[in-house]
């Protein structure tokens, strides 16, 4: 496997930052809404922006 360098470690620390703040507000979005299927929504939202971050943590090893 080839070295990340440090320009590639930077974007991949903003990413996780993204990821991470879009995750966290669409699951408490998802815990406030009182509309069944938006909260449901919201929820998938942040399921799939979680294994976004996830896959990026998994490229620097974390």
């Amino acid at each position: 496997m080839q070295q990340i360098t440090a320009k590639e470690l930077q974007l991949i620390t903003d990413a996780l930052t993204a990821e991470g703040l879009i995750c966290k507000k669409a699951r408490a979005y998802s815990k406030t809404l009182t509309d069944i299927e938006l909260s449901q929504f919201m929820a998938s939202i942040a399921d799939e922006h979680e294994q976004r971050y996830n896959a990026l943590l998994s490229v620097i090893g974390g």
